[in-house]
C-alpha cells in the first residue's frame, strides 16, 4: 500500500508498480478523447512525469487516494494540452518539429486497447433502447451536429422538448454506458 511518507519517498519499484497498474488505463483514457494514438501515449507520458515531479504534494495515505491524485493530474493534462494545443501544432509545424510517429501496429493497438469496436457495438445496442424521439433526437444532436432549431423543425416539436429528449437520452446513456463499461476499462 502506498502512505504519504512512501511517496514523498517514492522508489524506483514503488513508481514502477503505478506506472504497471495506471499506463494502460491512461492511454485509453487519452484516446478515448482525442482519437490519436500518439498523443495518447505522450499525455500518458506527462502524467506520470508530472506525478513524479509533484510526488511531494501527494497528501493522502491510501492506494485510493494516489489514484484519484494521479487521475487528476490526467484531467489537468488533458486540459493542459487542450488550451495550447492550436499554439502547440502551429509552432511544431513552422519549425519543421515531428514526433516520433507510432507504427500501425502500436496504434491498432492502443485502439484495441482503448476497445473502439466494443464501445460502439455497446453504444449502437443502448441506443436501440431508447424511446424512439429520445433516441432520434440524441442522433441528430450528438452524431449529425445539429442545432437544436433545426431538430425541433425536423421533429415537429419545440426546442425546449428537444432540449429534454437530449438531456434524458444522454442521462440515461451515460448512466448505462457507465455501469457497462467500468468493469472493462478500468482493473
Amino acid at each position: 500500500m502506498y502512505l504519504a511518507s512512501t511517496l514523498v519517498t517514492l522508489h524506483q519499484d514503488d513508481f514502477a508498480r503505478l506506472y504497471r497498474r495506471n499506463a494502460q488505463t491512461l492511454v485509453v483514457f487519452f484516446q478515448r478523447r482525442l482519437h490519436d494514438p500518439e498523443l495518447a501515449v505522450d499525455l500518458m507520458s506527462e502524467t506520470f512525469a508530472t506525478a513524479l515531479d509533484r510526488r511531494e504534494q501527494f497528501r493522502g495515505s491510501s492506494e485510493t487516494e494516489l489514484s484519484g491524485w494521479l487521475w487528476a493530474i490526467a484531467r489537468s493534462t488533458l486540459r493542459d494540452h487542450q488550451r495550447r494545443d492550436a499554439t502547440e501544432r502551429a509552432n511544431a509545424r513552422r519549425l519543421g518539429i515531428e514526433r516520433r510517429a507510432l507504427s500501425d501496429r502500436e496504434i491498432e493497438r492502443i485502439e484495441e486497447l482503448a476497445g473502439l469496436a466494443q464501445m460502439r457495438e455497446l453504444i449502437a445496442g443502448h441506443l436501440a433502447l431508447l424511446p424512439p424521439d429520445q433516441r432520434t433526437a440524441v442522433r441528430l444532436r450528438v452524431i449529425e451536429d445539429l442545432p437544436y432549431r433545426e431538430i425541433a423543425d425536423q421533429m415537429g416539436l419545440e426546442v425546449p422538448a428537444v432540449r429534454t429528449h437530449v438531456s434524458r437520452a444522454l442521462r440515461r446513456l451515460s448512466r448505462e454506458l457507465r455501469d457497462a463499461w467500468t468493469a472493462e476499462v478500468r482493473p
